[in-house]
């Protein structure tokens, strides 16, 4: 592996570094995304109804508080927005508005950590072929530049200089790969989370509209 990596020319090192990032990313994201398909969403979404229900707001914020996810930290904030207006007797419509507004722009946030670091995959998606194309132009520079010393075709060499353009040109598309196919995968998770964020905040936010904001 050393051998061919040294064979690639200097092209080959900041592919070296593009393989690390997707690497180390795909490994975070992978335990992240784990991690959040262990919590029990619909549990999670009907307890709180029923605190709700039961007039347990600060038992329903304790809840979603003490539970990891993007889904509980939104629900969080739509409760913590309901207690705060239930204080100062807000009406009905504008508790139903307030809490909304509220949930949808810290889901903006909840999102922001879902799709963490993904720009980073998309980056090396796009970058590790252009270095493998690059390692492709200096080899067959440097191919050329052989032949123009030599002052005579001789297939050995050139062959160096091919070698080197194969090599960074076959290690940039598998890189590409390597950080696309995750990329493709995480983006489609973090859409079904964002639905899920959606259906959650519209829920509550119907459950308080059916109860007159009491």
């Amino acid at each position: 592996m050393l051998e061919k990596i040294i064979e690639g020319g200097y092209m080959m090192f900041p592919l070296l570094v593009c393989s690390v990032l997707a690497l180390g990313v795909f490994i975070e994201r992978s335990m992240a995304f784990y991690r959040n398909s262990k919590i029990d969403v619909r549990s999670l979404r009907a307890e709180i109804l029923t605190l709700f229900s039961e007039g347990r707001i600060e038992d329903a914020i304790v809840l979603c508080a003490s539970t990891p996810g993007p889904i509980s930290a939104v629900l969080l904030v739509g409760l913590e927005t309901y207690r705060k207006l239930q204080s100062i007797n807000e009406s009905a419509e504008s508790v139903r508005t307030i809490m909304q507004k509220s949930m949808e722009d810290y889901s903006l946030h909840a999102m922001s950590a879902v799709e963490k670091r993904l720009n980073i995959l998309a980056t090396i998606g796009n970058a590790a072929p252009l270095f493998g194309m690059a390692g492709t132009v200096t080899g067959m520079i440097q191919s050329f530049d052989a032949l123009a010393t030599a002052g005579a075709l001789d297939a050995s060499l050139v062959a160096g200089g091919i070698s080197e353009a194969l090599i960074t040109t076959a290690s940039g598309l598998l890189i590409a790969l390597s950080a696309v196919i995750p990329l493709n995968i995480f983006t489609s998770m973090s859409q079904t989370i964002e639905l899920e964020i959606e259906d959650a905040a519209s829920e509550l936010v119907e459950f308080v509209t059916m109860r007159g904001g009491s």
